[in-house]
Parts: C-alpha cells; structure tokens; sequence
C-alpha cells in the first residue's frame, strides 16, 4: 500500500488477502475471549483479561468491516473501470481515496455522471438509471465528481437534449415514448438541478469554484445543437432553473455570475425589438413584446418537463422565458433575489429591479406568468435587512410613477380611474407590492408622521403606491395587519402604573425612562400620566391607519365597488380579536392582567420577540384561525372598513390599558366576564363573545377608554392627507355606526 495527498494506491490480490486476514483474526479473537471469559469465572478469577481481549477482538472486526467495504468498492470500481492502475517500481496499485465517503462519491459520481451523457446521447435506459442517483445529491464528494466529469457543457446538455428528443417523440406521435421521457426527464432535471445548487455555492464542502460558474456563462452564450434542434445554452439551462425545488436554494454567488449575466443576455438579445414594439409605429407593426423562451417554450411542450401539478399535455400551451425560470430559481432565497436585482449592469443606467418593472414589464405580460417574478419580488423586499429596505423604497418609489398617470380626481372629489389599462397592466404587482409595504410598515409610519426618508420615496409616492397596493384584497390586509402590530408596539413602549427609581430595572426601564414618563416629577409614573403618553401613541398610530384605509376606500369609488361594505378580512381580524393580544414577550404588570391571557400566549408566541410586525401579524392570523376563536361578536354588524378598524383599535387600547395596570383598583363586582373571589379578569380564552364586549364595554366606560378612541377616531378619519398627497377634494362622509 502507497499514500498520497488525497488518494491510497492498492495493490490486488495483496489487499483482498489482507482484507480476508483481518476478518479470519477478528473472528479467532473473538473466539478466544469467549473461551478466556469462561475458564476465568469457572476458576473464579479476576475476568479483566478476557474483556480487555473483547475489547481487541471488537476494534479488529471494525477494521475488518471497513476494509470489507473498501474491498468491495475496489472492486465495484474496477469492474466499472473508475479507478485506474498505476505503474511504479514498487509495482502496480490502484488508486483510491483515503476516506471511504470520498470513495464512494468517486465511483457514484462517475456512474451518475455517464448516465447523463448516455441520456443525452439518447439512451433511455441511462435516464432510468439516473434516477438511484437523485438521493446522493446531499453528498458533497458526489456532487463534485458528477459535476467535475460533466462540466459545464454536460450539464447544458442534457436538458437540450430532452427537449430535443421530447420535440421529436411528438412530431412522430410517439405516446408512449413522450410519456416515459416527461416523467424520467423531470425526474433527472430535478437531480442535475439540485446537485448544480450545491456545486454553485461557496458555502457547500460540493462547490467546484468559480471557473465552473464561468463556464456555465460561456455555455449559457454558446449556441448549442441536438439532431436538428438549435438553441442557446440559456435556454436549456433555464429548464434545469424551473426544475428547482428549492432545496437547497440556489446561492448568491450563481446568481451574481450566471443569473445577472442571463438577465443581460437577453437584454441583448431582444433590445432592438422590443424597443421597436414600443414607439407608436412599432405598436401598430411589430407586436408584442417577446421575451426568449426556455426550450420547452420554444419548442412548444408544455409542461411535458416542467415539474409539479401542471399538465404534461403537449397540447397545454405552458411557456416560460429564461427570465422567468431564473426568477423561479432566485426566488426561494432572499440572497439570491436580491442579487439579482439590487445590480445596475455595466452600461446600464437603471437597475434590474427598475428594469424589470418597467422596461421589461411587458415581456413578463406577454407569457400572463407573474408568480417566480413576484415571489421573487416578496423574498427580495421583506426582509429585515438592508438591502431589503433599500429595494422595497425602490420598488414604492418606480410603481407610484408608473400608476400615477392611471388616476385622476373625479368631479365628486373622489379618487377616478383615468386610464384603465394603464391601472390594469400594473395589477399583477399589487400584491407584491403591498408585501414589501407591509414589511416596512415602520419606515412608512415615519414618511407620514415625520417627513422621514425611505429611500428616495416621498409620502406622495408612498399614496400613490398604496392606490396600487391597496386594490388587492389580500394586500389590503396585510398592510392592516403589519399596522396593527405597529399600533401594538407603540402602545406597548408606554411605561406601567406605578413605575419608580426603584422598580425601573425589574420592569426594563432606566432612569432616563422615568423621568420622561413623570410629567408631574413626584418621582412616581401615575394613570395619569400613562393616559397621556397612550394619547400621543393612538394619535400617532391612527394617521398611517387612516392613510391605508382612506386609500382603500377611494379606489373601491374609482373602480365603482361598493365602500360601505368591510372586507371580510378585517371582518375576520374583528371577530378572532385579533387586537387583543399583547407584544410578544411583553410583561403583564397590570394586577387585573394575570391570568388573562393564558391559553392564548405561552412560549412559542413570545418566541416571536423582535420578529418583524408583518410575520407576527401572519403568526397571531394563524394562531387564532387554528383555534378557531369567534371572539368579538361585533364583526357582523360592522358597515365598513372604517368600523372595522376602529373596533380593533379598541381592542388594542384596551389590552394596552390592562397591561399596563390602567384598569387595577376599579370595581370588577358582579361583571359577567370577571370571574374568583377577590374578582379577576377571566382568561380571554374562556370568555364568551358577550362577555368580551362587556369587557370592552366596562373598559371605555370604567377605565376611561373613551376619550382615547375618540382621539383615535378623530385622527383617523381625517382625510386631508389623503387629499394633498393625491390632489383630491374628499366630500365629507358620515360617521357611521355600528
């Protein structure tokens, strides 16, 4: 036996000789000890040789299996002709890797690998047996050999080649064969797509480096042929793309390389047409904006190698561009979106976020397949970072130019559609859009309230937007869900009764804190101050509230929908009560709040601590719907969006108020939702949804509530932001009632 820096030379039949001793001394060993065992009790003898003899035996059978396990991958891989002899003085031996894992990578990787080139040459077989394969795609030594024999041009190939041999099994009307090549096809794409994720990523022990990356680009530019099927190497890379199931997500690295440098190339590509499709001429003559398919596109095969529920019906026209496959890919990683489009290209003079919204809109039209762009969208500009932030302002900033022209004031005052296809072409986004807004809920609070800055967005940019957003009713809601956890928040930042110098460390204040709470400095924070700082937290919480609701209710005018109705959502948020749940993590110092919130709070919700108010919206949403809970009775009577809105605040001001020990010292005697001698609040978990609105009652009339909602009603139904941020003269409305 020789060793080098990675593999162990053997020689045959030396090392089948060795492997065979080992097993037979093993054995014999263990023999031995047993017999030993045996004479030393029967002697009544210290046993500790026999065990220790065991304890040998044991070590020599593990070294014994694992050469058992070499020998019969030796000779696996020589029978497949993967390792190969080498020639020395000390005679001849065959190269092996050092660990066992390496070696069977080695051989795995290599037999995987010529089944993708025999597939491609056509070999169904071949695709049939990729399939035991697609379990090794977790393993690093695996990855890198199948990747490393492939190359980049292996892996360009093989999806050509499908395509190509699916296109002629239909034109021949094959049946059959179109049936075994779809399902075998997606099955191999799926293997070769999860293994390039792994070889792609810099963070993957699989990861072949940066020249495969470059490689993948050349092949990707390179034009490519399969019998009489032309094509470029994007398009039959974009099927690998499509094929993603997102484990493990593509990474940052291969978006920034292969993934911006696909985006250009189409770019390229198309740049002259689709400028042409879009002076007044070219409208007239040269059509529609057309992006480059995918091969399956191109070649009119429908789902027949696109993975999932979607029909395999040749006759099914489902088409993607390489675009959208990318974005496909991206789009299960917030990394890998944000490469993309947080990227101005060299030459350029806008980046591909805003080309994509703008220049390139009408391509993503042309196929009707907004879902990988807009999932992208969401996992680019939701998160809690940065770059998310930046791209979310962006993002706000683009749309409200483009759906600016859409709208105009209607004689009434009112919001007016003056173009509605303008309106109509930017409706696939609404939603998106809405998400990003609702994930920077904070940074759009602070637009309103204080002229901040979120990005280069003004606050009329952020209406005009929510005139976009808000046109969408599951993106309506999740901006009035993100807000009612802002309002959550800022309530739960108010100090408790009570607070002292003494006491500030325990309850997580400072000095600093107490002061400022202390308007009348008698060193203790009373209800009166609290109901101060409350004020100034509703009042502030009820502009953005007002902004959003305002804005819905003025598009359900200009698209001729009925406004004096509340979405059921909100319904729903009224209902599920949704409002009276604390922060998470917040303490309950309130005497009254003991106990109260038990069976709805525990552990896993104030592990929510931090999380970003949108995801603890969806979080306290799902925790109430599994539940099931019909809290607040009043959702049925609710005559709109307004109503709902302000019952929800009242819920709110109404935990804040308990937990924060407004509401201790006041007479709970004979209150239907109170409950134990002295009297308590019961759990909120056991109240019936009359007694709840007993409590909401008791709270506005005892704990002096009203005055607070009244702020907030007030705030709220102001409308004359609404009015300058979008140029409208809203007539006066009525109140209403519940």
């Amino acid at each position: 036996m020789t060793t080098g820096p990675e593999f162990t030379g053997v020689k045959q039949p030396e090392f089948d000789t060795m492997a065979d001793k080992h097993t037979q001394t093993a054995e014999r060993l263990d023999r031995l000890a047993q017999a030993l065992y045996g004479e030393l009790q029967g002697a009544g003898l210290d046993t500790t040789p026999a065990t220790r003899l065991r304890e040998l035996a044991d070590r020599v059978t593990t070294q014994a299996e694992d050469l058992r396990r070499r020998q019969k991958l030796i000779h696996e891989m020589e029978r497949q002709k993967v390792a190969f002899g080498r020639s020395t003085p000390a005679g001849s031996f065959l190269e092996m890797p050092d660990r066992l894992e390496a070696a069977q990578g080695l051989l795995d990787g290599t037999l995987a690998a010529r089944a993708v080139l025999d597939a491609a040459d056509g070999n169904p077989a071949a695709l049939a047996q990729l399939e035991k394969y697609a379990s090794r795609t977790g393993d690093a030594e695996f990855v890198k050999v199948f990747l490393g024999l492939l190359g980049a041009g292996g892996v360009t190939r093989l999806p050509g080649s499908l395509a190509a041999q699916l296109n002629d099994a239909r034109k021949h009307g094959d049946s059959d064969r179109v049936a075994q090549l779809s399902s075998s096809g997606k099955k191999a794409l799926g293997m070769l797509s999860a293994a390039l994720a792994r070889g792609t990523d810099p963070k993957n022990p699989g990861y072949l480096g940066g020249g495969f990356l470059r490689d993948l680009v050349k092949q990707g530019r390179a034009e490519h042929k399969t019998g009489d099927v032309k094509y470029s190497g994007y398009q039959a890379q974009a099927l690998l793309w499509r094929a993603h199931d997102g484990k493990p997500p593509f990474s940052k690295k291969f978006m920034e390389i292969v993934g911006r440098d696909a985006i250009v190339y189409e770019h390229e590509q198309r740049k002259d047409e689709w400028a042409a499709s879009r002076d007044p001429l070219g409208r007239v003559f040269a059509g529609d904006q057309i992006p480059i398919f995918d091969l399956a596109g191109a070649l009119g095969l429908g789902g027949l190698l696109r993975p999932g529920s979607e029909a395999t019906s040749p006759g099914k026209q489902t088409r993607s561009s390489i675009v959208d496959d990318l974005f496909h890919a991206a789009s299960s990683s917030k990394e890998a979106s944000q490469a993309l489009l947080d990227h101005v290209p060299a030459g350029w003079k806008e980046s591909v976020l805003d080309y994509m919204l703008t220049t390139r809109w009408d391509a993503f039209r042309y196929l009707d397949d907004y879902r990988p762009f807009n999932n992208a969208l969401i996992a680019a500009t939701t998160g809690q970072d940065a770059t998310s932030t930046k791209l979310a302002a962006e993002m706000t900033r683009i749309l409200a130019d483009e759906v600016r022209p859409a709208f105009t004031k209607a004689d009434s005052g009112n919001l007016a559609i003056k173009d509605r296809e303008a309106l109509d072409r930017l409706a696939p986004l609404r939603y998106p859009l809405a998400q990003a807004m609702a994930a920077n809920i904070d940074q759009f609070s602070r637009l309103l309230l204080n002229h901040a800055t979120f990005g280069k967005a003004s606050a009329e940019d952020l209406s005009y937007a929510l005139a976009l957003a808000t046109g969408d009713d599951a993106g309506f809601e999740a901006l009035i869900r993100a807000q009612t956890e802002h309002m959550r928040a800022a309530l739960d930042t108010v100090p408790p009764v009570g607070l002292t110098l003494a006491n500030a460390e325990k309850l997580g204040f400072t000095e600093a804190d107490v002061k400022k709470f202390d308007f009348d400095e008698d060193g203790r924070v009373d209800k009166a101050d609290i109901k101060q700082f409350l004020t100034d937290r509703i009042v502030a919480e009820a502009r953005p509230f007002g902004h959003i609701t305002e804005i819905r209710r003025q598009v359900l005018i200009a698209q001729g929908l009925d406004d004096k109705k509340a979405d059921e959502s909100l319904k729903n948020m009224v209902r599920e009560a949704i409002g009276l749940f604390p922060v998470p993590g917040a303490r309950q110092v309130g005497e009254l709040a003991t106990g109260a919130f038990g069976g709805l709070v525990g552990t896993g919700y104030d592990k929510l601590t931090g999380a970003a108010y949108d995801e603890v919206s969806r979080q306290v949403a799902r925790r109430m719907s599994e539940d099931g809970r019909n809290l607040d009775g009043i959702h049925g009577t609710l005559g709109d969006n307004r109503l709902a809105v302000e019952r929800l605040a009242e819920q709110m001001i109404a935990t804040a108020m308990l937990n924060k020990g407004m509401l201790d010292g006041f007479n709970l005697k004979d209150q239907s939702f109170a409950t134990g001698v002295p009297p308590r609040i019961k759990p909120f978990a056991e109240m019936t949804p009359q007694e709840y609105s007993q409590f909401l009652a008791w709270t506005r009339e005892t704990g002096g509530s009203d005055d607070l909602l009244d702020r907030f009603h007030n705030t709220f139904r102001r409308t004359s932001y609404v009015d300058d941020y979008l140029d409208l003269q809203i007539p006066s409305s009525p109140g209403g009632g519940m």
